[in-house]
């Protein structure tokens, strides 16, 4: 397991309430030693004019989940700042459909961690693919 603090969903969820995570409905909602999940409707405050999931909003899905992991896998003395996000767009998700981000890492290591982040639609089709680079700061940094 790669994790250093404990994973409480509930509480993860909860401090993201009052964020631009909340604003978008992003809930996390699965973990496992190695990955976690997360969902986003496409509704309203997701998508872009033509109906489509906006890629801000995609993007914001890989930052969360990136970010979370990050500080998941990062001693309790220390901070953990994004530095690079790109995504790729793959195919389109409309409107009243439900987006699934899972997150997995590409590398964890002291300074740096650099996390992947898939995104699905209901049919299980990879719709976004997006990483982010992470720094871990230290309590002196």
């Amino acid at each position: 397991m790669i994790w250093k603090r404990p994973i409480l969903l509930n509480e993860l969820n909860g401090v993201c309430a009052g964020s631009l995570v909340g604003h978008l409905d992003i809930k996390l909602t699965r973990h496992g030693d190695d990955f976690i999940e997360a969902t986003m409707p496409v509704d309203t405050r997701t998508r872009q004019p033509f109906g489509l999931l906006h890629g801000g909003a995609a993007a914001a899905l890989i930052e969360t989940l990136g970010s979370v992991a990050a500080y998941l896998c990062a001693d309790e003395k220390q901070q953990v700042v994004g530095l690079e996000l790109n995504v790729s767009h793959m195919q389109a998700v409309t409107n009243g459909q439900e987006v699934r981000g899972v997150c997995r890492p590409l590398r964890i290591g002291r300074r740096h961690q650099v996390w992947e982040t898939r995104i699905f639609n209901q049919k299980d089709e990879l719709c976004y693919v997006g990483r982010l680079t992470t720094a871990t700061l230290s309590a002196e940094s």
